[in-house]
Protein backbone atom coordinates (compact mmCIF):
# COMPACT_ATOMS: atom_id res chain seq x y z
CA UNK A 1 0.00 0.00 0.00
CA UNK A 2 1.24 3.74 -0.60
CA UNK A 3 2.05 5.60 2.53
CA UNK A 4 3.15 8.87 0.99
CA UNK A 5 4.77 10.62 -2.21
CA UNK A 6 6.50 13.86 -2.13
CA UNK A 7 7.11 15.49 -5.46
CA UNK A 8 9.43 19.07 -6.16
CA UNK A 9 9.79 20.93 -9.43
CA UNK A 10 7.40 18.78 -11.33
CA UNK A 11 5.41 21.09 -13.86
CA UNK A 12 3.01 23.55 -11.32
CA UNK A 13 4.87 21.84 -8.35
CA UNK A 14 8.20 23.98 -7.19
CA UNK A 15 8.36 23.17 -3.51
CA UNK A 16 7.79 19.82 -1.73
CA UNK A 17 3.94 18.63 -2.12
CA UNK A 18 3.32 15.69 -0.29
CA UNK A 19 0.28 13.05 -0.12
CA UNK A 20 -0.07 10.96 2.58
CA UNK A 21 -2.07 7.77 2.79
CA UNK A 22 -1.61 7.45 6.97
CA UNK A 23 -4.91 7.38 8.93
CA UNK A 24 -6.02 10.64 11.05
CA UNK A 25 -8.83 8.49 12.38
CA UNK A 26 -7.50 4.88 13.13
CA UNK A 27 -10.70 3.65 15.00
CA UNK A 28 -12.48 3.50 10.87
CA UNK A 29 -13.22 -0.60 9.87
CA UNK A 30 -11.84 1.42 6.60
CA UNK A 31 -8.71 2.23 7.55
CA UNK A 32 -6.23 -0.75 7.56
CA UNK A 33 -3.85 -1.05 10.25
CA UNK A 34 -0.08 -2.31 9.55
CA UNK A 35 1.50 -3.43 12.56
CA UNK A 36 5.09 -2.83 11.65
CA UNK A 37 4.58 0.81 10.42
CA UNK A 38 2.58 1.38 13.76
CA UNK A 39 0.51 3.20 11.47
CA UNK A 40 -3.24 2.63 9.68
CA UNK A 41 -3.44 3.63 6.11
CA UNK A 42 -6.49 4.82 3.57
CA UNK A 43 -8.03 2.71 0.76
CA UNK A 44 -9.09 6.55 -0.81
CA UNK A 45 -7.70 9.84 -1.24
CA UNK A 46 -9.28 12.61 -2.86
CA UNK A 47 -8.05 15.86 -4.42
CA UNK A 48 -10.36 18.56 -4.98
CA UNK A 49 -9.22 22.73 -6.12
CA UNK A 50 -10.24 25.50 -8.45
CA UNK A 51 -9.14 24.58 -12.10
CA UNK A 52 -5.59 24.53 -13.36
CA UNK A 53 -4.57 24.72 -9.25
CA UNK A 54 -2.49 21.47 -9.90
CA UNK A 55 -4.72 18.76 -8.97
CA UNK A 56 -4.00 16.60 -12.26
CA UNK A 57 -0.23 17.13 -11.86
CA UNK A 58 0.22 15.34 -8.18
CA UNK A 59 -1.63 12.06 -10.43
CA UNK A 60 0.85 12.87 -13.45
CA UNK A 61 4.10 12.95 -11.43
CA UNK A 62 2.78 9.50 -9.57
CA UNK A 63 2.46 8.39 -13.41
CA UNK A 64 5.31 9.46 -14.41
CA UNK A 65 7.58 8.04 -11.59
CA UNK A 66 6.08 4.67 -12.23
CA UNK A 67 6.56 5.43 -16.26
CA UNK A 68 9.79 6.34 -15.65
CA UNK A 69 10.70 3.13 -13.77
CA UNK A 70 9.83 1.24 -16.74
CA UNK A 71 11.01 2.98 -19.83
CA UNK A 72 14.23 4.74 -19.06
CA UNK A 73 16.84 1.85 -19.89
CA UNK A 74 14.99 1.30 -23.05
CA UNK A 75 14.11 5.48 -24.02
CA UNK A 76 16.05 7.49 -22.19
CA UNK A 77 19.26 7.68 -24.48
CA UNK A 78 19.34 10.91 -25.53
CA UNK A 79 17.32 13.39 -22.26
CA UNK A 80 15.09 12.30 -19.74
CA UNK A 81 11.71 13.30 -20.19
CA UNK A 82 11.04 15.60 -16.88
CA UNK A 83 8.72 18.49 -16.86
CA UNK A 84 10.25 20.77 -14.50
CA UNK A 85 8.57 23.80 -12.96
CA UNK A 86 7.88 26.90 -15.87
CA UNK A 87 9.31 29.73 -14.18
CA UNK A 88 11.66 30.56 -11.56
CA UNK A 89 14.18 29.44 -12.92
CA UNK A 90 12.97 25.87 -12.46
CA UNK A 91 14.98 24.25 -15.39
CA UNK A 92 18.34 24.55 -13.25
CA UNK A 93 16.77 22.74 -10.42
CA UNK A 94 16.43 19.19 -10.65
CA UNK A 95 13.00 17.53 -9.93
CA UNK A 96 12.67 14.93 -6.79
CA UNK A 97 10.09 12.31 -6.42
CA UNK A 98 10.13 10.18 -3.14
CA UNK A 99 7.43 7.45 -2.67
CA UNK A 100 6.69 5.40 0.35
CA UNK A 101 5.34 1.96 0.60
CA UNK A 102 3.88 -1.03 2.27
CA UNK A 103 4.47 -4.52 0.41
CA UNK A 104 3.47 -7.89 2.50
CA UNK A 105 4.62 -5.93 5.97
CA UNK A 106 7.61 -4.56 4.71
CA UNK A 107 8.18 -0.79 4.47
CA UNK A 108 9.95 0.64 1.34
CA UNK A 109 11.19 3.80 0.56
CA UNK A 110 12.21 4.93 -3.04
CA UNK A 111 14.28 8.78 -3.49
CA UNK A 112 15.13 9.97 -7.00
CA UNK A 113 16.11 13.04 -7.73
CA UNK A 114 17.28 13.93 -11.69
CA UNK A 115 17.52 16.63 -14.42
CA UNK A 116 17.28 16.88 -18.06
CA UNK A 117 20.56 15.10 -18.59
CA UNK A 118 21.26 12.94 -15.14
CA UNK A 119 19.79 11.07 -12.53
CA UNK A 120 21.83 12.93 -9.72
CA UNK A 121 20.36 10.58 -6.91
CA UNK A 122 18.67 7.75 -6.87
CA UNK A 123 18.13 4.91 -3.36
CA UNK A 124 16.02 2.50 -2.44
CA UNK A 125 15.46 1.61 1.04
CA UNK A 126 13.46 -0.82 3.38
CA UNK A 127 12.95 -1.30 6.95
CA UNK A 128 12.97 -5.12 7.75
CA UNK A 129 12.27 -5.21 11.44
CA UNK A 130 11.70 -1.29 11.36
CA UNK A 131 15.08 -0.81 10.83
CA UNK A 132 15.96 1.49 7.47
CA UNK A 133 18.67 -0.34 5.30
CA UNK A 134 20.25 0.09 2.37
CA UNK A 135 18.91 -1.93 -0.79
CA UNK A 136 20.81 0.14 -3.01
CA UNK A 137 22.30 3.76 -3.61
CA UNK A 138 23.49 5.78 -6.35
CA UNK A 139 25.24 9.20 -6.49
CA UNK A 140 26.35 10.24 -9.77
CA UNK A 141 28.39 7.02 -10.74
CA UNK A 142 29.09 5.46 -7.49
CA UNK A 143 26.71 2.70 -6.90
CA UNK A 144 26.64 0.83 -3.41
CA UNK A 145 24.58 -2.37 -2.97
CA UNK A 146 23.76 -3.92 0.38
CA UNK A 147 25.60 -6.46 1.57
CA UNK A 148 24.35 -10.19 0.27
CA UNK A 149 22.83 -8.96 -2.71
CA UNK A 150 25.18 -9.74 -5.21
CA UNK A 151 22.85 -11.00 -7.83
CA UNK A 152 22.38 -6.98 -8.01
CA UNK A 153 25.47 -6.52 -9.25
CA UNK A 154 25.19 -6.83 -12.72
CA UNK A 155 23.22 -3.18 -12.67
CA UNK A 156 26.72 -1.63 -12.07
CA UNK A 157 27.84 -2.50 -15.52
CA UNK A 158 24.69 -1.81 -17.13
CA UNK A 159 24.51 1.80 -15.17
CA UNK A 160 24.19 5.08 -17.36
CA UNK A 161 23.59 8.96 -16.27
CA UNK A 162 20.19 8.92 -17.90
CA UNK A 163 19.10 5.16 -16.66
CA UNK A 164 17.28 5.08 -13.55
CA UNK A 165 18.91 2.00 -11.36
CA UNK A 166 15.21 0.45 -10.56
CA UNK A 167 14.52 -0.01 -13.85
CA UNK A 168 18.04 -2.04 -14.67
CA UNK A 169 17.59 -3.92 -11.03
CA UNK A 170 14.28 -5.00 -11.43
CA UNK A 171 15.34 -7.30 -14.21
CA UNK A 172 17.50 -9.76 -12.23
CA UNK A 173 14.64 -10.89 -10.17
CA UNK A 174 15.63 -10.13 -6.77
CA UNK A 175 12.58 -10.35 -4.78
CA UNK A 176 13.86 -7.52 -2.17
CA UNK A 177 14.01 -5.11 -5.72
CA UNK A 178 11.36 -7.04 -7.89
CA UNK A 179 8.96 -6.88 -4.88
CA UNK A 180 8.41 -2.73 -4.94
CA UNK A 181 9.26 -2.40 -8.59
CA UNK A 182 6.55 -4.91 -9.65
CA UNK A 183 3.67 -2.92 -7.17
CA UNK A 184 4.83 0.45 -8.45
CA UNK A 185 4.45 -0.76 -11.75
CA UNK A 186 1.48 -2.61 -11.25
CA UNK A 187 -0.44 0.91 -10.55
CA UNK A 188 -3.44 2.09 -13.08
CA UNK A 189 -3.70 5.62 -14.33
CA UNK A 190 -7.12 6.52 -15.70
CA UNK A 191 -8.26 10.07 -17.04
CA UNK A 192 -5.65 11.81 -17.84
CA UNK A 193 -4.78 12.54 -21.80
CA UNK A 194 -3.92 10.30 -23.44
CA UNK A 195 -0.89 11.55 -24.67
CA UNK A 196 0.05 11.48 -21.25
CA UNK A 197 -1.12 8.13 -19.98
CA UNK A 198 -0.47 6.18 -23.07
CA UNK A 199 -4.30 5.34 -24.34
CA UNK A 200 -5.14 4.38 -20.27
CA UNK A 201 -9.16 4.20 -21.08
CA UNK A 202 -8.36 1.91 -24.67
CA UNK A 203 -6.08 -0.25 -22.06
CA UNK A 204 -8.75 -0.44 -19.78
CA UNK A 205 -11.23 -1.39 -22.74
CA UNK A 206 -9.20 -4.72 -23.13
CA UNK A 207 -8.61 -5.06 -19.84
CA UNK A 208 -12.47 -5.29 -19.18
CA UNK A 209 -12.87 -7.21 -21.90
CA UNK A 210 -10.32 -10.31 -20.69
CA UNK A 211 -12.85 -11.28 -17.60
CA UNK A 212 -15.89 -11.68 -19.99
CA UNK A 213 -14.10 -13.62 -23.07
CA UNK A 214 -14.40 -16.93 -22.31
CA UNK A 215 -11.70 -19.64 -22.06
CA UNK A 216 -11.88 -22.34 -24.82
CA UNK A 217 -12.94 -25.64 -24.28
CA UNK A 218 -15.87 -27.05 -23.04
CA UNK A 219 -15.46 -26.38 -19.42
CA UNK A 220 -14.98 -23.40 -17.87
CA UNK A 221 -12.48 -23.15 -15.17
CA UNK A 222 -14.34 -22.27 -11.21
CA UNK A 223 -12.13 -19.29 -11.23
CA UNK A 224 -13.14 -17.55 -14.70
CA UNK A 225 -17.29 -18.26 -13.63
CA UNK A 226 -16.37 -16.25 -10.06
CA UNK A 227 -14.47 -13.38 -11.85
CA UNK A 228 -17.23 -13.27 -15.01
CA UNK A 229 -19.94 -13.02 -12.54
CA UNK A 230 -17.77 -10.25 -10.40
CA UNK A 231 -17.38 -8.03 -13.73
CA UNK A 232 -21.05 -8.60 -14.42
CA UNK A 233 -22.57 -7.82 -11.02
CA UNK A 234 -20.42 -5.06 -11.17
CA UNK A 235 -21.41 -3.55 -14.77
CA UNK A 236 -25.14 -4.03 -13.71
CA UNK A 237 -24.08 -1.33 -11.17
CA UNK A 238 -24.33 1.26 -13.75
CA UNK A 239 -27.67 -0.38 -15.42
CA UNK A 240 -30.07 -3.04 -13.72
CA UNK A 241 -31.20 -3.95 -16.98
CA UNK A 242 -27.77 -5.42 -18.31
CA UNK A 243 -28.24 -9.34 -18.14
CA UNK A 244 -25.15 -10.59 -19.97
CA UNK A 245 -22.48 -9.73 -21.90
CA UNK A 246 -21.47 -11.38 -25.63
CA UNK A 247 -17.67 -11.08 -27.10
CA UNK A 248 -17.15 -12.68 -30.10
CA UNK A 249 -15.65 -12.03 -34.01
CA UNK A 250 -17.04 -10.75 -37.22
CA UNK A 251 -15.40 -10.25 -40.72
CA UNK A 252 -14.70 -7.18 -42.00
CA UNK A 253 -13.43 -6.62 -45.71
CA UNK A 254 -9.32 -6.05 -46.52
CA UNK A 255 -7.51 -5.72 -49.47
CA UNK A 256 -5.35 -8.41 -48.38
CA UNK A 257 -8.40 -10.38 -46.89
CA UNK A 258 -11.02 -10.73 -44.68
CA UNK A 259 -10.04 -8.83 -41.05
CA UNK A 260 -12.06 -10.52 -38.15
CA UNK A 261 -12.63 -7.95 -35.45
CA UNK A 262 -13.89 -8.29 -32.00
CA UNK A 263 -17.29 -7.19 -30.90
CA UNK A 264 -18.63 -6.63 -27.48
CA UNK A 265 -22.03 -6.58 -27.26
CA UNK A 266 -24.28 -5.88 -23.59
CA UNK A 267 -27.24 -8.00 -23.43
CA UNK A 268 -30.36 -6.30 -22.01
CA UNK A 269 -33.65 -7.58 -20.44
CA UNK A 270 -37.35 -6.79 -20.26
CA UNK A 271 -39.92 -8.49 -18.92
CA UNK A 272 -40.62 -10.54 -21.87
CA UNK A 273 -37.24 -10.79 -23.93
CA UNK A 274 -33.47 -10.12 -24.02
CA UNK A 275 -31.72 -8.46 -26.87
CA UNK A 276 -27.66 -7.84 -27.44
CA UNK A 277 -27.33 -4.36 -28.11
CA UNK A 278 -23.82 -3.40 -29.68
CA UNK A 279 -21.67 -1.75 -27.22
CA UNK A 280 -21.71 1.83 -29.31
CA UNK A 281 -25.56 1.88 -28.74
CA UNK A 282 -24.83 1.77 -25.14
CA UNK A 283 -24.86 5.05 -23.04
CA UNK A 284 -21.68 7.11 -22.33
CA UNK A 285 -22.24 6.79 -18.27
CA UNK A 286 -22.24 2.67 -19.13
CA UNK A 287 -19.61 2.28 -21.15
CA UNK A 288 -16.91 4.36 -19.11
CA UNK A 289 -18.35 2.18 -16.27
CA UNK A 290 -17.23 -0.94 -18.40
CA UNK A 291 -13.90 0.66 -19.38
CA UNK A 292 -13.51 0.66 -15.35
CA UNK A 293 -14.08 -2.87 -14.53
CA UNK A 294 -11.01 -4.01 -15.78
CA UNK A 295 -9.03 -1.99 -13.61
CA UNK A 296 -11.02 -1.62 -10.65
CA UNK A 297 -11.16 -5.45 -10.18
CA UNK A 298 -7.27 -6.12 -11.12
CA UNK A 299 -6.89 -3.62 -8.34
CA UNK A 300 -9.17 -5.05 -6.07
CA UNK A 301 -7.84 -8.61 -6.51
CA UNK A 302 -4.19 -7.35 -6.27
CA UNK A 303 -4.23 -5.10 -3.28
CA UNK A 304 -3.16 -2.44 -6.37
CA UNK A 305 -3.12 1.50 -7.05
CA UNK A 306 -5.42 3.06 -8.64
CA UNK A 307 -5.20 6.45 -10.02
CA UNK A 308 -8.07 8.51 -11.51
CA UNK A 309 -8.28 11.73 -12.93
CA UNK A 310 -11.69 13.98 -12.96
CA UNK A 311 -13.71 11.42 -11.77
CA UNK A 312 -16.43 13.41 -12.07
CA UNK A 313 -15.75 14.02 -15.47
CA UNK A 314 -16.24 10.50 -16.30
CA UNK A 315 -18.81 8.80 -14.10
CA UNK A 316 -22.63 9.65 -12.98
CA UNK A 317 -22.28 10.70 -9.22
CA UNK A 318 -24.64 8.00 -8.08
CA UNK A 319 -21.67 5.12 -9.85
CA UNK A 320 -18.96 7.64 -8.15
CA UNK A 321 -20.07 6.76 -4.53
CA UNK A 322 -20.26 3.37 -5.63
CA UNK A 323 -17.05 3.31 -6.73
CA UNK A 324 -15.52 4.58 -3.60
CA UNK A 325 -17.62 2.15 -1.51
CA UNK A 326 -15.80 -0.48 -2.83
CA UNK A 327 -12.49 0.60 -2.37
CA UNK A 328 -13.88 1.59 1.27
CA UNK A 329 -15.23 -1.33 2.44
CA UNK A 330 -13.04 -4.39 3.68
CA UNK A 331 -15.61 -6.63 2.14
CA UNK A 332 -15.05 -5.66 -1.18
CA UNK A 333 -11.20 -4.61 -0.83
CA UNK A 334 -9.57 -6.81 1.84
CA UNK A 335 -6.33 -6.94 0.40
CA UNK A 336 -5.81 -2.82 0.82
CA UNK A 337 -6.08 -1.57 -2.82
CA UNK A 338 -5.92 2.15 -3.26
CA UNK A 339 -7.77 4.70 -5.19
CA UNK A 340 -6.30 7.83 -5.56
CA UNK A 341 -8.88 10.86 -7.77
CA UNK A 342 -9.52 14.10 -8.54
CA UNK A 343 -12.40 15.83 -8.40
CA UNK A 344 -14.84 19.00 -8.62
CA UNK A 345 -18.12 17.36 -7.19
CA UNK A 346 -18.40 18.20 -3.94
CA UNK A 347 -21.38 15.94 -3.23
CA UNK A 348 -18.91 12.96 -2.64
CA UNK A 349 -17.35 15.27 0.48
CA UNK A 350 -20.29 13.58 2.32
CA UNK A 351 -18.87 10.25 1.50
CA UNK A 352 -15.34 11.20 2.23
CA UNK A 353 -14.08 11.22 6.11
CA UNK A 354 -11.64 14.21 6.86
CA UNK A 355 -8.33 12.30 6.40
CA UNK A 356 -9.26 11.37 3.16
CA UNK A 357 -9.55 15.04 1.30
CA UNK A 358 -6.55 16.90 0.51
CA UNK A 359 -6.79 20.75 -1.35
CA UNK A 360 -4.57 22.14 -3.91
CA UNK A 361 -4.18 26.34 -4.38
CA UNK A 362 -1.88 27.94 -7.06
CA UNK A 363 -0.08 31.14 -5.34
CA UNK A 364 0.57 34.09 -7.25
CA UNK A 365 3.82 32.94 -8.37
CA UNK A 366 1.73 29.91 -9.73
CA UNK A 367 3.30 27.23 -7.52
CA UNK A 368 0.75 24.45 -6.86
CA UNK A 369 0.19 23.91 -3.06
CA UNK A 370 -1.42 20.50 -1.59
CA UNK A 371 -3.03 20.78 1.21
CA UNK A 372 -4.52 18.16 3.95
CA UNK A 373 -7.89 18.73 4.94
CA UNK A 374 -7.70 17.31 7.92
CA UNK A 375 -4.98 19.76 9.62
CA UNK A 376 -6.46 22.40 7.49
CA UNK A 377 -4.11 25.89 7.92
CA UNK A 378 -2.69 24.20 11.46
CA UNK A 379 -6.25 23.83 12.71
CA UNK A 380 -7.93 20.44 13.28
CA UNK A 381 -11.31 20.31 11.28
CA UNK A 382 -13.92 17.98 13.16
CA UNK A 383 -14.36 14.78 12.98
CA UNK A 384 -18.23 15.53 12.37
CA UNK A 385 -18.39 18.67 10.39
CA UNK A 386 -20.27 18.84 7.19
CA UNK A 387 -17.08 19.11 4.59
CA UNK A 388 -19.32 19.68 1.28
CA UNK A 389 -21.30 22.28 3.43
CA UNK A 390 -17.92 23.91 4.70
CA UNK A 391 -16.00 23.57 1.59
CA UNK A 392 -18.35 25.58 -0.94
CA UNK A 393 -18.78 28.00 1.74
CA UNK A 394 -14.83 28.63 1.24
CA UNK A 395 -13.72 27.48 4.67
CA UNK A 396 -11.27 25.65 3.33
CA UNK A 397 -10.29 27.36 0.66
CA UNK A 398 -9.47 25.71 -2.71
CA UNK A 399 -12.51 27.47 -4.45
CA UNK A 400 -12.25 29.59 -7.73
CA UNK A 401 -11.98 33.47 -6.88
CA UNK A 402 -14.27 34.82 -10.38
CA UNK A 403 -13.10 38.06 -11.01
CA UNK A 404 -15.62 39.00 -14.01
CA UNK A 405 -14.06 42.64 -15.06
CA UNK A 406 -11.83 41.80 -18.08
CA UNK A 407 -14.88 39.34 -19.22
CA UNK A 408 -17.45 42.27 -19.27
CA UNK A 409 -14.21 44.76 -20.73
CA UNK A 410 -13.95 42.43 -23.58
CA UNK A 411 -17.54 42.20 -24.21
CA UNK A 412 -17.70 45.93 -24.23
CA UNK A 413 -20.51 45.92 -21.14
CA UNK A 414 -18.27 48.20 -18.99
CA UNK A 415 -15.22 50.52 -19.77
Amino acid sequence: MLIRFEVANFRSMLDPVELSMVAVDRDRPEAHPVPNLGESLLPVAAIFGPNASGKSNVIAAITWLRMAVRESLREWDDEIPIEPFAFAAGWKRPSEFTIESVIAGVRYEYVVELDRQTVRYEALFHYPEKKRRRIFEREGSQFKLQRGLGSLSGTRGLLSPRALALSIARRFDEPVVSDFADWLLAAQTLGLPASRSHGSYYQAARSTARWFEEPRGDQLPLPFRADRAQALALLRLADLGIDDVLIDHYAVDHPDGPRMRRRIRLVHRTAHERAPLNFEAESEGTRTWFHLIGPVLAALMTGSLLLFDELDASLHPTLSKQLLRLFQDPATNPKGAQLVFTSHDTSLLNHLNRDEVWLTEKAEDAVTRLGALADFAGERVRKSQNLEKAYLHGRFGAIPEVDRTDLLRALGLIG
